[in-house]
């Protein structure tokens, strides 16, 4: 008879103790340490083990470092470019994909129109715990994706659904959502940190020992982050986000993590009555301007994992109505736009205290890099002075604390970028300037922001 092993596990951070207490001394928190049940020593293998016995195989293999092959992984394409690039080009033969998203993003929707179409030339099974068949059966007809050759399961046990894997052998797995799946070995909820790390950690060797590509679709908190324990984003391969507010059309996919391919990868879709569609020039949705120019408006090039991508970014400075003037920043960093006024006050001379400072990103992107400095600092001063910059000008550039433009990476495809969307003039950094001219653009090269300030006032 197997033995019972007793644990106490923390439900919040998934700390083990031997024996239970109040307080859990890693996260601090007051009576969230449950008991937890599973058959220890050589018959353990019937509780855990055994779910993998058939495919326990090659992976405990030992070889040297120069014996293992260098062969480039096959990839599967999902049919959708931009869901591709955000891969890494495809998907990878037993490789894990968490993807994430606040509700109705559409990430079952974007998975469900996938792997309909994947399931067409590859066995693939969609297991759903959160909706029923039925449900997920009326979104399929309203997308109009195919639905023939696409396995469906409604469950939420994980040692039930992995007897179905066995016995279906999907090459796909999409499971939706890892937050109510379960494990009968843990007592705690659906959903606790000790369940969705316990159920991570299964279906996750499943995949890598049998070569099935893992989708698992995840809840985000109020702060955009993964919900769950820390190491669920170690376990996986692959950790994308589904980005978008519910009153835009428009959707962003971004890469978090990827061990096959490039982080922070943008792929861009429109939300429509037909699911999601792929926008192949993110540039042109992002640069619907009026025909006036206005003050406050300048087009940026942000780099997004592989490529550039214009961006327009709004400024509005106006008189401050309380006592503490405003400082409010729509996708980008709010600490980063308090520093940059302080040094356009100490190195340009312009005094924006006493003033409310808005500013946007157009079209819910959110931009992290540096790059977006001297744009930032041009949109600001254009709205303070009321006065309209030129609708063919793009600015990219970092600024120092002590007021110098430093260049940022792949400056000249930038440049290229912005050329061939109609931009004539570009204001850059001068480490950035391309030795050559580029037909039609002219480049205006600056060091210091007071160069920069100046090359405005006589645009």
């Amino acid at each position: 008879m197997a033995k019972v092993k007793t644990a106490f596990v923390c439900t919040e951070c998934g700390a083990d103790y031997s024996k239970w207490q109040g307080q859990c001394g890693a996260c601090h928190g007051w009576n969230t340490i449950s008991e937890v049940r599973g058959v220890s020593g050589s018959n353990a293998k019937g509780a855990r083990g055994a779910r993998f016995e058939g495919f326990a195989g090659s992976l405990t293999a030992v070889k040297s470092l120069d014996e293992v092959s260098l062969a480039e992984q096959p990839r599967i394409s999902t049919g959708m470019q931009e869901f591709d690039r955000v891969l890494g080009g495809g998907l990878v033969e037993g490789s894990a994909v968490l993807m994430g998203g606040h509700p109705g993003a559409g990430k079952s929707t974007l998975l469900l129109q996938a792997v309909c179409h994947l399931a067409e030339k590859t066995p693939a099974l969609y297991v759903t715990g959160e909706e029923s068949l039925q449900q997920v059966a009326m979104r399929a007809r309203r997308l109009g994706v195919p639905t023939k050759d696409l396995k469906m399961l409604s469950e939420t046990s994980v040692e039930r659904l992995m007897q179905v894997a066995e016995a279906e052998k999907p090459k796909i797995l999409v499971v939706d959502s890892i937050q109510v799946m379960h494990v009968a070995d843990i007592e705690s909820a659906p959903g606790s940190v000790s369940q969705v790390r316990e159920s991570a950690a299964y279906l996750t060797r499943f995949a890598k020992q049998t070569g099935t590509i893992l989708f698992l679709v995840g809840h985000v908190t109020k702060d955009g982050s993964l919900a769950g324990p820390k190491v669920l984003e170690h376990m996986i391969d692959c950790s994308i986000l589904l980005e978008g507010s519910s009153d835009s059309r428009y959707r962003t996919l971004r890469g978090i993590k990827n061990r096959f391919g490039a982080v922070n990868e943008l792929g861009v879709f429109a939300m429509l009555e037909q699911g999601l569609k792929e926008v192949k020039n993110p540039s042109a949705i992002f640069l619907n301007r009026g025909e006036e120019a206005a003050p406050g408006s300048v087009v940026m090039v942000v780099w997004e994992g592989t490529r550039p991508m214009l961006v327009e970014i709004q400024a509005l400075v106006d008189m401050a109505q309380g006592s503490y003037p405003r400082r409010v920043a729509v996708g980008l960093d709010q600490n980063r736009l308090a520093m940059l006024l302080a040094v356009l006050h100490r190195h340009g001379g312009m005094h924006v205290s006493d003033q409310d400072v808005f500013v946007n990103v157009v079209g819910g992107v959110k931009v992290a890099e540096t790059s977006a400095d001297l744009a930032l600092l041009a949109a600001i001063v254009s709205s303070f002075r009321d006065r309209a910059l030129p609708q063919d000008l793009v600015i990219f550039g970092e600024v120092g604390l002590s007021g110098e433009i430093r260049p940022v990476p792949s400056g000249q495809e930038r440049i290229y970028e912005a050329a061939k969307h109609g931009f004539t003039r570009a204001l850059v950094p001068k480490a950035n300037a391309p030795r050559k001219g580029i037909e039609g653009m002219k480049v205006i090269p600056v060091t210091k922001l007071s160069e920069a300030l100046a090359a405005l006032e006589d645009l």
